[in-house]
């Protein structure tokens, strides 16, 4: 076993092992750090997702965005274009189906997805962050070839990767592969901190 799969595994484990309470807790936390936030306050398109597996839950975050007129979006695997990700508008009356991980997403057609590039900020799940914007996620990739165009020089239009994590997710330098898309952010319980 690699390293980084030791790493998922362990930090996994760890998330498992919070209480329901913690979790509300942690979650409760995290919105009153990022809600007042001015990265947040000026954002007008904010993608989110459902938390899975014990993931830092942003689902408060995105409500509030929802009650402030924002415009919110949710992530939806698409096989067919290099499993890259597309983004279906969100409502809090939005039907979700499972995904082939079990993940609920919005049904995309209709209506039309929307463009990653012309996302103001992203809410981005991960299994472990360094204090550079290094991330592991769950291993396949999405966020990396969804977010790829960021990377190239002379890209000016880029939305804001926000890490939403639990604070213990945090560990040491992150080595990270050319493919790889770096975080510009990170908000825990603890805090938001800007790369």
């Amino acid at each position: 076993m690699t390293s980084t799969a030791k790493l998922r595994k362990s930090i996994r484990k760890k998330r498992a092992a919070l209480s329901e309470a913690q979790r509300q807790l942690h979650a409760e936390q995290l919105f009153s750090h990022c809600v007042r936030h001015p990265l947040f306050q000026r954002s007008r398109r904010i993608a989110g997702f459902i938390a899975n597996d014990g993931e830092m839950d942003p689902r408060h975050l995105l409500e509030h965005a929802l009650e402030q007129r924002r415009s919110c979006y949710l992530p939806v695997l698409n096989q067919l274009h290099g499993n890259r990700l597309w983004f279906a508008p969100f409502r809090q009356d939005s039907d979700l189906t499972p995904n082939r991980y079990g993940i609920p997403e919005p049904a995309l057609f209709p209506p039309k997805p929307t463009p990653a590039w012309s996302l103001d900020l992203v809410l981005t799940p991960l299994v472990a962050f360094d204090s550079e914007g290094g991330r592991i996620g769950m291993g396949g990739g999405y966020y990396d070839r969804t977010f790829s165009h960021t990377k190239r020089s002379g890209n000016h239009k880029r939305p804001f990767l926000l890490g939403i994590a639990h604070s213990f997710q945090e560990t040491r330098k992150i080595a990270l592969n050319p493919w790889d898309v770096p975080l510009d952010g990170i908000a825990t319980e603890q805090g938001v901190v800007l790369f």
